[in-house]
């Protein structure tokens, strides 16, 4: 289980609804499906405006790197967006009238292992190199994909 955003969940990547594309999401927080266009689902390396099975961005004010988890989708007339804009993190985002620059509360780093049991809790100095011993060979298959941002 990871934890970051204020939810839990797995960790989802390429995330696909409607002309929205997301790189990395919480199963925790709202996962948008496939035909809704309700630009409700937020994570890391997002665009809501592009077509992710094609790499074609059909708007780049709507694309953005950082966005908390929030629960207010642009279907619910109750939403004030223009009161309260869509939370993101920094400034690496489009400009569309819905997004809010934020605060950046830390860097964000994705760790994979095969072999690791546990990953080194806070205080502990990581090592400034990592060694990594190839077990296979990435085919490059599929690169395309999300590309619109």
């Amino acid at each position: 289980m990871t934890r970051y955003f204020s939810v839990g969940g797995d960790l989802a990547f390429n995330w696909v609804h409607a002309d929205n594309g997301h790189r990395i999401v919480l199963t925790g927080g709202n996962l948008s499906p496939l035909g809704v266009n309700d630009d409700n689902t937020h994570g890391l390396g997002n665009h809501f405006g592009c077509n992710p099975h094609t790499a074609k961005d059909l708007n780049p004010l709507w694309s953005h790197e950082i966005s908390n988890i929030q629960d207010c989708p642009i279907t619910d007339s109750s939403c004030d967006f223009r009161a309260n804009p869509i939370r993101l993190q920094g400034t690496d985002h489009g400009e569309g009238w819905r997004f809010g620059s934020g605060p950046v509360y830390g860097n964000y780093g994705i760790y994979v292992s095969e072999d690791a049991a546990h990953f080194p809790g806070p205080g502990y100095k990581l090592e400034l190199e990592v060694k990594v011993e190839q077990k296979s060979k990435y085919s490059g298959h599929g690169t395309e994909f999300l590309k619109c941002q």
